[in-house]
Order: C-alpha cells, then sequence, then structure tokens
C-alpha cells in the first residue's frame, strides 16, 4: 500500500544519514567521544587495553578495571612468580610538599608516631632511595582518630635546604588528608589561580570552520547534534579534583606550598622476580651534562 511504501523510502532515509563505521572512528570523532564518556568518570592512561579485557567498575571518580574477562588467573599468577606483572595505580592521588625541611618534618610529626614504627624522619626514606609507608592521624590525635595508610618518598637532596615530598593516598582519603595537611601548614589558597582554557562557543567554532574552507581544507559534515555536539578538548583535572578550582596552595609564614598532582604523575607497579630486567629494558639512563 501507499503508506507502507512511504514508511519503507522513510526508514531507508534514516537509515543512510547515519555515519559509517570508519566515519565514526574516524580521530577526530573519537576524541570527542572519548571526552564525552569522561564527563563523570575519569580514565587511566590504559583504559582502551582494560576495557577490552575487563569488566569495568565506577568509582571514586574513575573507570577502573575490576575482573578479567577470561580466566586468567593462573597467568596473572604465573606472571606474579616467575615474570613480571604490570599494575595501573595511576587513580591514586598525589599531594606534593615543597619547602624548608625542617620545617615540613616539624609538622609532619604531629599526624604520624613513632610508636607505630616508620616515620617521615626515617634516614633511609629522608634520603630519597627508598619508599616509605605509614598511618597518618588527625594532628595531635594519635592513637585515635586515624586518616588511613599512605606512602611517600622524597626527592634526593640537590645541595639546598628545601625539599620535596611526595604522599600518594588512596582517592577516598585524599580530601580528609589534604585538609589535614592544609590545616597544619596553615596554608592558603594563592593569588594566582590556574584555570583550564574555556570550552569554544558553536559561534567561534563556526567561524573557525568558515577560515579552514576558505584556506581550502576539506569541511568535515556536521555531527547529528549539530551545534549541540561535544568539542573536541583536553579533559583537564580528575575524579577528585574539579578543574575550575585551585591545586595549589601555600602558607604565608613558613613558604611551604602544598600541590595537588592527582593524573599529573602516572604510577605503575611491577610485581616478580623480573621486574627489574623489564625496567633496565625500558629505560635508558642519561648522560649528565655539565654546563
Amino acid at each position: 500500500s501507499l503508506p507502507q511504501a512511504e514508511k519503507a523510502v522513510h526508514q531507508k532515509k534514516e537509515q543512510s544519514r547515519a555515519k559509517c563505521r570508519r566515519a565514526r572512528r574516524r580521530h577526530g570523532s573519537l576524541v570527542a567521544e572519548f571526552n564525552r564518556r569522561q564527563r563523570k568518570n575519569i580514565w587511566l592512561e590504559t583504559h582502551i587495553w582494560h576495557a577490552k579485557r575487563f569488566h569495568m567498575v565506577k568509582k571514586w571518580g574513575y573507570c577502573l578495571g575490576n575482573s578479567p574477562t577470561e580466566k586468567s588467573y593462573r597467568a596473572c599468577y604465573r606472571a606474579m612468580t616467575k615474570h613480571c606483572l604490570l599494575q595501573d595505580l595511576s587513580y591514586y592521588c598525589c599531594l606534593e610538599l615543597t619547602g624548608k625541611e625542617n620545617e615540613l618534618l616539624k609538622q609532619l610529626a604531629r599526624i604520624c608516631s613513632v610508636d607505630t614504627g616508620l616515620t617521615f624522619e626515617e634516614a633511609c626514606c629522608l634520603s630519597g632511595r627508598f619508599e616509605g609507608s605509614l598511618n597518618l592521624y588527625r594532628a595531635d590525635r594519635y592513637p585515635e582518630h586515624v586518616l588511613g595508610p599512605v606512602t611517600f618518598i622524597w626527592k634526593p637532596r640537590d645541595g639546598s635546604e628545601n625539599r620535596q615530598l611526595w604522599i600518594w593516598v588512596h582517592p577516598a582519603l585524599k580530601q580528609d588528608i589534604l585538609r589535614e595537611l592544609k590545616a597544619i601548614f596553615q596554608c592558603s589558597e594563592p593569588e594566582e589561580i590556574s584555570v583550564p582554557e574555556p570550552v569554544a562557543t558553536p559561534i567561534q567554532d563556526e567561524k573557525q570552520t568558515d577560515v579552514a574552507v576558505r584556506l581550502g581544507k576539506k569541511r568535515k559534515k556536521e555531527d547529528k547534534e549539530g551545534e549541540k555536539a561535544v568539542p573536541v578538548k583536553k579533559i583537564i583535572g580528575d575524579g577528585t579534583r574539579d578543574p575550575f578550582q585551585s591545586y595549589s596552595w601555600i602558607s604565608q609564614t613558613t613558604g611551604i606550598v602544598i600541590s595537588d598532582r592527582t593524573m599529573e604523575i602516572l604510577r605503575y607497579r611491577l610485581v616478580g622476580p623480573l621486574s627489574h630486567s623489564v625496567l633496565t629494558e625500558a629505560l635508558k639512563a642519561a648522560s649528565l651534562q655539565t654546563v
């Protein structure tokens, strides 16, 4: 009948408007789609690899691999005992402390205790040769009011009295520990706050497209949503930090600076007897050049 024929023609037109897989897999389209999917949960650098092989879960503002889709437990155990197994721990939050060593140690001693073992003043860790781990407490509240476990590493001395300390915390504990560090060092937000570049408006996008066409570049087909399409932009921030808020604080009295380096530093854990061999083959020492 005539209505059915018109309906079939209409469906055929709708199908023809849909982008083919080649168009959907273009680099620009993929970047825009990936950015859109990261609005609520940030991806790690290894997300694509894990997403193809793991069941993904959304926790602490990240999208993380939870369990493998295949029965690879024996392979993982074999890698840990005989070879090398790599874990992506980039979702852990890094808090950077910079300032005079004596000022750092004086205030950090208030949130840990020698009764629990290791502290920030341990000689092997203070030199920067080894990473340490300990439990943090609220200032002068030991053994009550525990904040949680952390790991830390000092930057080796370079001859100056200023030192740099990295504290790695779980994203679930980050806000409490960061609040306590800002309190004991009396840090406030600096005058200059880094704000990411604003996203281009549709009008600006249209102007850029017209300029590109005049220069002889091929015009890309508009998305289905037209002006509502998500522009290609870089994701700034992480699941525990608002990208439009300050991420560095300074103390006006001691000059101590606390910086939130989350998702700025990648962190991987190598487990297994061949871990050192893998690092030796992957990393090459740079030659020292003196000016």
